[in-house]
């Protein structure tokens, strides 16, 4: 039996709810959980793995999940990879960790079993255009204010998109940019 018959049986929905965003989302958790049941069920077992790793300076999460057969003759591998905040306001050390190893696991197994978690990047993208939005009565997003800090965290955490943050906020050019780094 194939990675093919798991892929086409797998349903994960996205359960869970951003009420910044407003919309849902799936967690690595929820799609082990869907996931495990069919893969026993056509001898398969999933493992995930982290590992850190330092590129050009910076610290990674990067996740290995594993589809293989107890016998050793099928295998197949996806790497998903998150960038570790030096700082993150109101988490310590381990929390900046966990939230990256989530994120990196989310997409090593988003690659691993077919699912797509994106939008195209060209729909997306606005060529350095600021979209201005519907309504002229939103207020404008700082980058020093506790605002910033939260859409920040909930576009790095794959919660919210930068389209989810303009339908709160008249974002500039400038703190769009710092919120996508």
């Amino acid at each position: 039996m194939s990675i093919i018959k798991i892929q086409e049986e797998l349903h994960a929905p996205k359960n869970q709810r951003n009420n910044f965003g407003n919309y849902n989302y799936r967690s690595a958790e929820d799609i082990i959980e869907a996931v495990k049941p069919i893969a026993h069920k056509y001898g398969y077992y999933l493992k995930i793995s982290d590992e850190i790793v330092e590129v050009g300076g910076r610290i990674y999460v990067r996740a290995m999940a594993v589809l293989a057969t107890e016998d050793g003759k099928k295998e197949y591998i996806s790497m998903g990879w998150a960038r570790e905040e030096e700082t993150k306001k109101g988490m310590d050390a381990s929390q900046i960790t966990g939230a990256a190893s989530s994120y990196a696991r989310k997409y090593a197994l988003n690659g691993l079993l077919a699912i797509d978690d994106t939008k195209d990047s060209d729909a997306t993208n606005t060529h350095d255009k600021v979209e201005e939005p519907v309504n002229n009565d939103l207020p404008w997003l700082d980058e020093k204010s506790e605002s910033f800090e939260r859409v920040k965290k909930a576009i790095q955490d794959g919660k919210a998109t930068l389209a989810d943050a303009r339908k709160k906020f008249k974002i500039s050019k400038k703190v769009a940019d710092l919120l996508t780094k």
